[in-house]
């Protein structure tokens, strides 16, 4: 049947993304001094004279005469001077192309590395922006500066290229020009002088240029402009929806299946491949049938495909629901395969005539536009026994016969109670329906087994002469076989149907198996968690083994997850792993490397990197399927996804807490070098004075600075009394003992430990006369109680109000400290108990470690009580602090 021809969407997309964008020429060359740059002149003058506006952004003449004379009539744009290393170098002015905005840019040696300071590191980076912006441009190329063939011209000329592009910049290219010049010619041109200068021509010619060399390169250039070439015209060919083939360049395919003449059909396709320096692909057709091929089958066709692989083919799997040959061609027409291999057909004992043609005859019949290879078996492998599929179990077990036989039995039953009830023309039809309900349940042979019998049933039980073989009529005769035929035919599509919709069940469980492990790996956090799901996950979708193994921390392959759990390899298996390890490539079993193995180690690639081995052991077969083996690569590359998400979680986990551990370091070095020097430098000032000129202060100096140093090492000491409290909060071992604690006690301590701090201030107590007590360290609470009033002392203005209160609730005693200073912003009264955290306040923020508050939260939380920052005023001003304690101690969590 003939496939509507209807453009591919994708190249539609692809020609739909060109739009708006400008069109890159680029006139490809072997190697320096084949003219590609005279060729790019020559026409880029070519389309001046046709009244295109063509400019020149770069062109190095290396003063060329000749050269020089094409550019005499194209405007020239200044080049842009970018400072490096203390001169000016001249680079192209990309803004300046870009502002001037010509239909025609040129632009040579597209491989250029630019001055570090230019806007992009390379030159083909300018060309993409250039056509980005709409702008056509032309450039030059040499054949060693692609980055694909880069190690190849090392190998042939023995000089390693630094500069290159990425391939992805010739597919931009709409056209290429090959410059092409005979080796003797160019080297004639450059014993001239036309290339070099005189002093670097011997050496040139001793070394890159030798003829040798200029003919492998000139081969090279020559095969990169066909491959491109090529690849601009299936891309035509599908956009336009031309079916093909178009015979421009050979493309080999070959059909291969269980029969023992593939390995043969490989092996001469490869042949052919190699004789006409082509490109083959080896192919199998996956159909409804193929699930019930044997083993035998299974490990044979993979086998052949293992083969082709090894030859250098690509593979390629083709799913046929029906007409196989039609599938195979429409394949071959959309890769714009020029000649089809395939096996001899077997002889068989009547025509094609009279039975259905095999798929070879069928392909040798319709491949009119293509060239057929037919490939005889060696006399050796012909004699094998070919391995058949045998029918599926359904249609071999005696239960289905039997519910045929009821199924044709039941309907010739309703028939003929119909016809005694009101009689009807078309009593075949219930039959038909039974052929159908048998096709649908059972497949093909029990539906062509109803058939016969309803054929028998009617013709004895509803024609005359009733209950007898025998035919009345002639007429009848004809309805009879009719009868039959349908009966077959609608029976086998049945049974056709219902082999696509089982094919289609096992395709969407297989997608919903993927999304499902999509779903549950995406749900994941941590690593031990991604790999459980994906051991349990491939062994239950493949029905096989599967661990995980990933290096440890001496970088030593280790098991990290099995499904059934395992946790040894032996040595070949082990051998195997690591040599996939190793070179990231597929190892072990059913591969080309260690196939003794009892295990498939394939690589979890992602972003570049290989993250570990997925292992696979399928017990006694011998072999994957070509779509067993592309479901193992699609579930390999979700898992090494998951691996790489959950590592940049963790990385970015570690990078949170190294950027904190940083600001808090930065912060304790900040306090140690300001707040805890200030204090130190107060009291050693104090100190000389009282040494140095003792009989100067007399009795009051000496008292002041007496008092100086008692005040500063008080200070002195709070501060580091806070990091030692904070040290210990951080590491939990801070000790709250549970007594009762009077809070008045508490605020009368704390006031008097404060009193020179609070001196300049009005402090005004609220405190009832009688308050209960509260379970907690005394000690510890009356370290809040200071730290929040040193707050309040250091940020209220002074003479300004210091408000102690406390006030009972049921369950709860609450102590707040309110001041008359600036205020705290909304947005920071959440970071105020953060450690190191400090209101911004200009130049004139009071001196501190912004630890006070944070260890006040700190021992709060401890005794199961809770502090907050508040706002004292209504307009804004003024902070409060409000500590809330239990009246009762929190019981203790009894261990589980």
């Amino acid at each position: 049947m003939e496939k509507e021809s209807r453009p591919v969407p994708e190249a539609l997309l692809a020609e739909a993304a060109k739009e708006g964008r400008g069109r890159l020429k680029i006139f490809l060359g072997a190697a320096p001094g084949v003219g590609k740059t005279y060729a790019m002149l020559e026409a880029a003058q070519r389309r001046r004279a046709d009244g295109v506006d063509v400019v020149i952004g770069v062109v190095e003449t290396h003063g060329r005469a000749e050269t020089e004379r094409l550019t005499v009539d194209l405007e020239v744009l200044p080049r842009a001077q970018i400072p490096y290393g203390g001169r000016l170098l001249a680079e192209m002015d990309l803004d300046g192309i870009i502002a001037r905005r010509p239909k025609l840019a040129l632009v040579d040696e597209l491989a250029h590395t630019n001055v570090p300071g230019s806007r992009h590191a390379k030159r083909w980076q300018d060309v993409e922006e250039l056509l980005a912006a709409g702008i056509d441009v032309y450039s030059t190329l040499n054949i060693q500066h692609l980055e694909s063939l880069n190690d190849v011209v090392a190998r042939i000329a023995r000089v390693k290229v630094r500069e290159t592009v990425p391939d992805k910049v010739l597919e931009l290219a709409e056209d290429i020009e090959l410059v092409d010049l005979p080796p003797e010619e160019l080297i004639e041109r450059l014993r001239q002088g036309k290339v070099y200068i005189h002093d670097q021509i011997a050496r040139a010619i001793q070394n890159f240029f030798s003829k040798g060399n200029l003919t492998a390169l000139r081969e090279l250039a020559m095969r990169v402009a066909a491959d491109r070439v090529d690849a601009q015209m299936a891309a035509h060919m599908r956009s336009h929806a031309i079916p093909g083939p178009w015979p421009a360049q050979d493309r080999v395919l070959v059909c291969v299946n269980e029969a023992p003449v593939s390995k043969a059909l490989v092996r001469a396709a490869k042949r052919m491949a190699e004789r006409s320096r082509t490109d083959w692909i080896a192919a199998s057709v996956t159909t409804a049938q193929s699930e019930h091929l044997p083993d035998a089958a299974k490990d044979a066709i993979a086998e052949t495909l293992r083969l082709a692989e090894t030859l250098g083919a690509e593979i390629a799997t083709i799913n046929a629901e029906s007409h196989v040959a039609d599938e195979i061609l429409v394949f071959a027409r959309s890769r714009n395969v020029s000649r089809i291999v395939i096996g001899r057909p077997r002889p068989r004992l009547f025509t094609a005539s009279f039975f259905r043609e095999t798929v070879a005859e069928e392909i040798i019949r319709k491949a009119e536009d293509f060239e057929v290879t037919i490939v005889s078996p060696d006399p050796t492998e012909a004699r094998k026994a070919v391995i058949r599929a045998p029918r599926p179990a359904m249609e071999r077990d005696p239960k289905a016969y039997l519910w045929a036989t009821l199924t044709v039995v039941v309907t010739g039953a309703t028939a003929m109670l119909v016809n005694r009830i009101f009689p009807v023309e078309s009593l075949s039809l219930f039959f038909l329906v039974g052929v159908l309900a048998v096709a649908s349940r059972f497949g093909l042979w029990p539906s062509i087994y109803a058939s016969v019998l309803a054929f028998l049933g009617y013709n004895f039980f509803l024609t005359e002469p009733y209950y007898t073989f025998e035919v009345a009529h002639q007429n009848v005769v004809v309805t009879l076989f009719l009868f039959l035929l349908v009966a077959i035919v609608t029976g086998n599509l049945a049974a056709r149907l219902r082999n696509q919709a089982q094919g289609q069940r096992a395709i969407a469980k297989r997608t919903a198996n993927l999304f499902d492990f999509a779903r549950k790996v995406a749900s994941v956090a941590s690593l031990d968690d991604v790999v459980w799901a994906a051991v349990t996950h491939v062994a239950s979708t493949m029905q096989c083994s599967a661990l995980i193994l990933m290096p440890d921390a001496s970088g030593k392959l280790a098991i990290v997850g099995g499904m059934p759990p395992e946790d040894q390899l032996d040595a070949r298996d082990r051998g195997a792993a690591e040599w996939a390890w190793d070179k990231h490539e597929p190892a072990g079993w059913s591969s080309q490397t260690l196939p003794s193995a009892s295990w498939l180690f394939l690589p979890m690639n992602s972003a570049g990197r290989v993250h570990g081995l997925l292992g696979v052991q399928f017990g006694t077969r011998h072999y994957i399927t070509t779509d067993e083996r592309r479901l193992l690569g699609s579930l390999v590359d979700q898992v090494a996804v998951a691996i790489e998400r959950t590592k940049l979680a963790a990385d970015m986990e570690q990078s949170r807490l190294l950027a904190e551990t940083e600001s808090l370091r930065a912060a304790l070095l900040s306090s140690v070098s300001h707040d805890l020097r200030t204090p130190l430098v107060s009291i050693i000032g104090a100190a000389t004075s009282l040494i140095e000129a003792d009989r100067a202060l007399g009795e009051a100096g000496r008292r002041v600075m007496a008092e100086t140093i008692r005040d500063e090492g008080e200070r002195l000491n709070r501060y580091v009394q806070n990091l030692l409290d904070m040290t210990r909060l951080g590491y939990g071992a801070l000790k709250v003992s549970r007594e009762p604690v009077d809070l008045s006690e508490v605020v009368g301590r704390a006031l008097r430990r404060l009193e020179r701090d609070l001196a300049g201030h009005r402090v005004v107590r609220d405190l009832p006369a009688s308050l209960p007590d509260v379970p907690g360290d005394p000690v510890l609470l009356e370290q809040v109680v200071t730290n929040m009033l040193d707050n309040a002392a250091k940020y209220a203005p002074p003479g300004s109000e210091v408000k102690v209160a406390v006030a009972e609730t049921d369950d709860n005693l609450v102590l707040s400290i309110s001041d008359e200073g600036p205020g705290i912003p909304a947005a920071d009264r959440a970071h105020v108990f953060d450690m190191f955290f400090r209101v911004r306040a200009g130049d004139g923020q009071p001196g501190g470690t912004g630890l006070g508050l944070a260890i006040a939260k700190g021992i709060v939380d401890a005794h199961g009580g809770d502090i907050r920052a508040e706002v004292a005023k209504a307009d804004g001003h003024g902070t409060r602090i409000v500590m809330t304690l239990p009246k009762t101690a929190p019981r203790r969590q009894t261990p589980a």
